[in-house]
């Protein structure tokens, strides 16, 4: 989801200060933030629950594309992704539906256009016989089941994937989650963002965590998701603990990236594999690779690669929630822009993390996708801070009054986040509760918990 004009992509890289200042375009005036959700859901075969192949999938985007309002993209003669004038279909590599949405001024436009996805993919979703599921992790199909999407960007990540950690792979093809993505008006403002959203990484996986099943069973963790991620690869993956340092600026981000291995450029439209050299960006851009050498386009590609809670492409995205019930997708957006887009909910927010060393965020953050709300931290647990959160959150939303054709503020998509606060059961323990019996029984438990 692009939110400022890129200059010539083809450039060539003269040195690192053209690396910042790449990412110091993506601020704007305040006047012209906006906010954009992406949703990733499951797709999966509507009587087993077993994820659905490529081909069928395929058969899906071929039905939206006949209606006539989006243009198909092909990688060779596999159709991998819609596109209209503000957003994007794509698939992920083990067939993951996400919707990129329009950057809106509120939630209420955000959920105008997710609502027609929505009754889009359902309706032909049920003449080919497939569901979709709002949930983190594939409940049934195992790693091995799941077939690849055809694109050549995942031959090379699938294969490096299994040499940087134990889950890569299952990052790839079982897990789903949601991003949001915000603005910033200046250098200190984009900092300080990203700070308070790796701060607010653990609360936001124990208060969407909806990701406790893997390989058809209770994996032991409500964010299952958040433990696939942890063992991803961690050049690239987590937390990021220079920017969470006071004064953390351009050049700070621009040095965490120049050290983290490419996976590979482009050149006349095929991609060039750097896996096996293991070439970080900062030799790339010295070095070259045989006749390539660095450019703002690679650089652009490089970022895209980078899977940190919070990371800069440049625009800020935020990536720590599982993927939800569509009746919650917008509670993420809405507590970010509730906390973001406000100067006083800033401020208070905050004073909760001022306390907060990177030893106590990181052990909060490791435990919190085992333990969720009930997850120490501080003098209470991720629940207290739930609730001072959704507090803050809820005030700044109603001090913005953008209304919907109702009058209705955007308090109206945190009403269930509100309820899991209060009662400190997550969705995934809501789900546990409801897991037994027959696989018929599970799987009616499953599309009754997050079925769209």
């Amino acid at each position: 989801m692009t939110t400022f004009i890129k200059p010539n992509l083809e450039q060539i890289i003269d040195s690192r200060q053209d690396l910042i200042a790449y990412l110091s375009r993506g601020a704007k005036p305040r006047e012209t933030w906006g906010i954009g959700a992406e949703m990733e859901k499951l797709v999966v075969d509507a009587d087993t629950g077993q994820a659905a192949t490529y081909d069928r999938i395929r058969a899906l985007l071929e039905s939206l594309l006949a209606d006539g309002a989006w243009i198909g993209i092909y990688e060779g003669p596999h159709l991998i992704a819609l596109k209209d004038a503000s957003s994007s279909v794509t698939l992920e590599p083990g067939g993951q539906l996400e919707l990129s949405g329009a950057l809106c001024a509120d939630i209420h436009c955000c959920q105008q256009g997710f609502s027609r996805h929505i009754d889009d993919i359902i309706g032909a979703g049920r003449t080919l016989g497939l569901r979709f599921l709002g949930l983190g992790v594939q409940p049934f199909s195992r790693l091995e089941e799941i077939g690849w999407v055809p694109k050549a960007r995942y031959d090379i990540m699938g294969p490096y994937m299994q040499r940087t950690g134990d889950m890569g792979q299952r990052m790839m093809k079982q897990s789903a989650g949601l991003q949001v993505n915000l603005d910033y008006s200046s250098e200190e403002d984009c900092f300080r963002k990203l700070r308070l959203a790796f701060q607010l990484s653990p609360l936001f996986y124990a208060l969407f965590a909806n990701s406790p099943l893997m390989d058809g069973r209770p994996s032991g963790f409500l964010s299952t998701r958040g433990e696939i991620w942890a063992r991803t690869d961690a050049d690239r993956s987590g937390l990021v603990p220079r920017l969470l340092l006071p004064g953390a600026t351009f050049e700070d981000y621009a040095d965490y990236a120049l050290e983290v291995p490419m996976y590979f450029i482009i050149r006349d439209g095929k991609y060039v594999d750097l896996t096996p050299e293991r070439f970080s960006f900062r030799r790339y851009l010295e070095e070259g690779f045989g006749p390539h050498r660095a450019t703002l386009g690679d650089w652009d590609l490089h970022l895209s690669t980078l899977f940190p809670e919070a990371r800069l492409r440049p625009q800020i995205e935020i990536r720590s929630a599982d993927s939800l019930p569509s009746r919650m997708t917008l509670a993420v957006a809405a507590l970010v822009k509730g906390l973001f887009y406000d100067d006083q909910a800033f401020a208070d927010s905050q004073v909760l993390f001022a306390r907060m060393d990177v030893d106590t965020l990181t052990s909060a953050y490791r435990q919190s996708w085992r333990l969720g709300l009930q997850t120490p931290f501080g003098a209470g647990t991720l629940q207290t801070l739930a609730r001072d959160i959704l507090t803050i959150a809820r005030d700044s939303l109603r001090r913005q009054k953008a209304l919907d054709e109702n009058g209705q503020d955007e308090t109206i998509y945190l009403q269930e986040v509100d309820e899991i606060a209060l009662t400190g059961k997550t969705l995934a323990e809501r789900l546990l509760e409801r897991w037994q019996g027959s696989p018929a029984d599970k799987l009616n438990a499953l599309y009754a918990h997050c079925g769209f």
